[in-house]
């Protein structure tokens, strides 16, 4: 696991890779999640994504150092690989191209809702088929010829997504500051469970930085730069979700009554021009983070491959376009599947509870590698040892918060990944030599 991929091409570069990362975290749930979190803790919401984003920051910093030690493909998979052995590595590289897979999956299906605000006819079958086709399609045309190609159109997506974002918060700024505002309802107090879950829900918004971390094979300089894409997403998504946040429950009355809180926020500061932004904002955001997740979650059937834990078929590499061209095909025809057959909440519970295992994995990883591998690190994170089993607790304490439904979907795959390493043994074993 020490060796470079080979046949891949290094054209990721430093603010590239920031640029994934951050399209990588904002999707649907900044659309969404102000008006939940204004119903779970009322005025103090600002308040919680702040301390959701040091919570995920936690996390993320240990993912920084243990990410500085490795310049291959596989993200999360790797790291538990190296860390805790190969039954480990292939839970966790199920566990993680799951929940990349059914995010991208939940935000298409979304998309086609949002586009039924234009065009009603977009949510039937046929439509919604011929929909979806199209928009994984393109993508995974794009990212099968070439990485360079998937990575603009990833910086391009970034750009379009941030600008209608800021827009709103700088717009609803002026609103607040001119003396505007609306008659706010009085919230009643909120207990912890109350809070538990907020954290829940915003380790879903802050999380998908760790497909950005699967595709290391084609970074510029893999070490350095995904120290510095990670801390630089963690600030620029922590102060644009706590500004969101803090306009949404100083401008509507009632924002926890509130289906789709940007819009009305943009409708009461710019009008019905507002409101037509915000659709196409979150139509860019859901198409940007779909494009992200083709560009970066392939890596992580091409690292399992290439590493021998699943077919080797996953690893082949275009002689041309020197891309995984069969995993991110696979990818993507898995995508529009989830997409087309299953709805938004769904595949938004399958992705939010097989995070929260794999970040668990990744912080505890921290410390074994610093003893595994002590010089391997570019980056070494002051207090790591005790902020990895810091990072470790959120995760187990968030775990808590899981009902029954999600348990299932969560037991099930680590099943099947039990059984792909029961089999993955018995094939290594079976090539010993005898004595």
């Amino acid at each position: 696991m020490t060796k470079p991929s080979t046949g891949l091409v290094r054209a990721i570069g430093r603010w590239s890779l920031a640029a994934l990362v951050v399209n990588s975290i904002i999707g649907s749930g900044v659309f969404g999640l102000p008006s939940v979190l204004a119903g779970l803790v009322g005025r103090a919401s600002p308040w919680a994504v702040l301390l959701g984003g040091a919570l995920v920051g936690i996390i993320m910093a240990c993912f920084a150092e243990v990410a500085s030690q490795f310049t291959q493909a596989g993200g999360p998979y790797l790291y538990a690989r190296v860390a805790f052995g190969r039954l480990m590595g292939i839970e966790m590289g199920w566990m993680l191209w799951l929940a990349q897979l059914a995010a991208p999956a939940a935000n298409a299906s979304l998309f086609v809702t949002y586009l039924g605000e234009f065009w009603p006819r977009a949510t039937q079958t046929l439509p919604r088929f011929t929909i979806l086709t199209l928009l994984v399609g393109i993508l995974a045309f794009v990212n099968y010829r070439g990485v360079r190609a998937g990575t603009r159109v990833s910086n391009l997506f970034t750009i379009a997504k941030l600008l209608p974002l800021g827009i709103i918060t700088v717009a609803g700024t002026i609103y607040l500051l001119s003396g505007h505002g609306g008659i706010h309802i009085t919230y009643s107090a909120h207990g912890a469970s109350a809070w538990l879950k907020a954290m829940l829900l915003l380790v879903f918004a802050y999380g998908g930085f760790e497909s950005a971390l699967t595709p290391m094979s084609e970074a510029k300089d893999p070490r350095r730069d995904a120290v510095f894409a990670l801390f630089a997403a963690l600030i620029a998504c922590t102060l644009l979700y706590t500004w969101i946040q803090w306009i949404v429950i100083a401008i509507l009355a009632d924002p926890a009554q509130s289906q789709r809180p940007l819009a009305d926020v943009a409708r009461l500061v710019l009008g019905k021009t507002g409101a037509v932004l915000v659709a196409l904002g979150a139509l860019v955001s859901f198409y940007g983070y779909l494009s992200a997740k083709i560009l970066g979650v392939p890596r992580v059937t091409f690292a399992l491959a290439e590493a021998g834990d699943i077919p080797r078929v996953f690893a082949a590499i275009h002689e041309r376009f020197r891309t995984p061209y069969v995993s991110i095909v696979v990818f993507a025809l898995l995508i529009w599947l989830l997409a087309f057959m299953r709805g938004f909440y769904w595949n938004v519970t399958l992705s939010a509870v097989a995070r929260l295992l794999y970040y668990g994995v990744g912080c505890a990883a921290l410390p074994v590698l610093r003893k595994k591998q002590p010089d391997a690190a570019w980056f070494r994170l002051p207090g790591g040892p005790v902020l990895a089993i810091l990072g470790t607790i959120i995760c187990v304490v968030l775990l808590t918060q899981v009902d029954r439904s999600q348990s299932e979907i969560l037991v099930a795959t680590i099943a099947i990944s039990f059984i792909n390493w029961l089999i993955v043994r018995r094939r290594s074993l079976s090539k010993v030599p005898a004595p």
